[in-house]
């Protein structure tokens, strides 16, 4: 059973504010860069302390390596990160090392691995955030799509992505776009599939819920196959047959395979198919300016030419 959350608005700020209080979170300061390229303005933030976090979390890799065990840090959680269980088998937490305020994983309460396929309680205990929230949606499947740990979440952010232009970067793409049936966005320049939620998403019961879940976990299934992506059977469920990126809102999907993780060095996770990408210091700003961002998202993305 799902149950709506109306107050989990309240909740996120609330913790936030005791997380930091505590320490437990550890924003990222940025500078907002901008790049217009292919009808996007894309927003680059440059972030200087991302190299001392990936430092610090090879430091708890290699400890719980040494102990003998794989370091999870949502087994179990940092009691201080949680917001709110969404559903019996997914709690809300603050992600520890944000860039973005009130960024939050959804997290499943039992060990699932991040290259099993989404389901349809993955879908409901995103709704009860999207519902409460809005914000963008987005889950990095495996690695080579941005992934930083195997344990399966998925990710939410508020709206909008940056202080300037749309509230997410690719919106003028979007514009125009088809119905409910996945295809493919002009403009994109790597392989896709874009769907629109329709009227099967509208139902609403009890739980807030309706016929939301089953119809959008048909629908990125249908995306899935359409972006090239298959399902693996396996002990468990289902697994994809290659890594991707999916982004989310209330009225759209976008499912994108990958075939890397970075671009020169620059790693790319699901937000940098929304418009916003993350660099490390003024040297990999310049690669992204040289090269332009849609060529970079080109690169560790599947060409169809």
């Amino acid at each position: 059973m799902i149950t709506p959350l109306p107050q989990l608005r309240e909740t996120v700020q609330a913790r936030a504010r005791h997380a930091l209080a505590c320490g437990a979170l550890r924003p990222i300061e940025t500078e907002q860069r901008f790049i217009d390229d292919g009808g996007i303005r894309f927003v680059i933030r440059m972030v200087s302390s991302l190299r001392e976090k990936a430092e610090r979390q090879a430091e708890n890799l290699a400890a719980a390596l040494q102990s003998g065990r794989q370091h999870n840090p949502f087994l179990p959680y940092d009691e201080d990160l949680f917001v709110a269980r969404l559903s019996p088998a997914h709690v809300c937490l603050l992600n520890k090392f944000n860039v973005i305020d009130h960024h939050l994983l959804i997290v499943t309460s039992a060990y699932e691995d991040q290259e099993m396929l989404l389901t349809e309680g993955d879908f409901a205990a995103l709704k009860v955030c999207l519902d409460a929230l809005g914000g963008l949606g987005f889950y990095n499947g495996g690695g080579c799509a941005g992934a930083s740990q195997p344990h399966k979440h998925l990710q939410l952010i508020p709206l909008p992505i940056a202080d300037e232009g749309p509230a997410i970067p690719i919106a003028p793409l979007l514009a125009n776009a088809g119905n409910d049936a996945p295809t493919a966005l002009p403009g994109l320049p790597f392989r896709h599939a874009f769907a629109r939620l329709g009227a099967d998403h509208a139902g609403a019961s009890a739980t807030g819920i309706g016929t939301w879940a089953p119809a959008t976990h048909a629908l990125y299934r249908r995306a899935l196959a359409a972006a090239g992506i298959s399902a693996v059977a396996c002990a468990g469920g289902e697994r994809q047959g290659a890594p991707y990126n999916l982004l989310m809102t209330h009225a759209w999907m976008l499912i994108v395979p990958r075939t890397r993780e970075v671009f020169e060095g620059i790693s790319v996770n699901a937000l940098g198919f929304a418009g916003s990408l993350f660099v490390r210091d003024a040297r990999e700003l310049a690669i992204l300016e040289r090269a332009g961002p849609m060529a970079a998202l080109r690169q560790v993305g599947v060409s169809d030419s």
